[in-house]
Order: C-alpha cells, then sequence, then structure tokens
C-alpha cells in the first residue's frame, strides 16, 4: 500500500464524456433528467446543449482514490459541485494531500476541464495504517 505524506498528489485523466456515455449513465442510475439526454428539452429551457450528470463526475473522482488506495481505506469522501461539465468533455481529476495526522491522510480534491473551469471541489479522508 502507497504511504501518504503531506504533498503527494495524484492525478487521473478521465474518459470523455460523450452522449453514448450520459445515455449509458441515465439507465443505469435511473436518473433521466432531460437535460443530461435530451437536446430538444435542452433548448426549450435556454441550455444549449445537455451536461454531464454531476455523479457521473464525483465518480471518475472516487475513481481517482480507488486508483491510489483500496475502497476500504476511504473514510469520507465529499465533493461541491461548482460548474456543469458538458458533453464531449475531457476532465483532469487531481488529488493533494493536504496533511496527514492521528492515522489519516486528509486530501483535497478537484475536477477541472481543459479550459481551467473547475466543475468540483472536495475531500476525502484515507486511513494511513
Amino acid at each position: 500500500m502507497p504511504t501518504l505524506n503531506a504533498g503527494d498528489s495524484l492525478s487521473l485523466q478521465a474518459p470523455k464524456i460523450t452522449r453514448t456515455v450520459l445515455a449509458l449513465y441515465a439507465g443505469a442510475s435511473g436518473d433521466h433528467n432531460p437535460v443530461h439526454i435530451d437536446t430538444d428539452a435542452c433548448h426549450d429551457v435556454g441550455i444549449p446543449d445537455v451536461f454531464a450528470h454531476g455523479m457521473l463526475s464525483m465518480a471518475y473522482l472516487g475513481r481517482l482514490l480507488t486508483d491510489w488506495v483500496p475502497q476500504n481505506r476511504i473514510a469520507s469522501y465529499g465533493v461541491r459541485f461548482s460548474a456543469i461539465t458538458p458533453v464531449n468533455a475531457t476532465s483532469m481529476c487531481t488529488g493533494t494531500v493536504t496533511r496527514v495526522e492521528h492515522g489519516l491522510a486528509h486530501l483535497d480534491l478537484t475536477v477541472t476541464l481543459p479550459d481551467g473551469t473547475v466543475t468540483l471541489q472536495g475531500f476525502a479522508t484515507i486511513t494511513v495504517n
């Protein structure tokens, strides 16, 4: 198991979120909100195109964590959504250890689009023993 030290970081290039990925996620999750799958419905309410489910983006960030450490070492994980992820976007997921104390590593997490837009910010706490 990797040792986690303050300042350690990891990045993951998330797969492109295509219309097919959105449709598959909607089917698997049961979330059929039209803003994620129906371009005409988006246009009707003034949105130029469909956009990704926030939970799909959160799942990519979770994958970053489980690529780093086994899932059973993740003590807490949460995110705050700050912008939408447009269709056909690729995101960079990053995590940085901010401190290690009392057997826990505290991480800051971010999902960023190629233009620098931050779509998610979050945290995780990982056991280090």
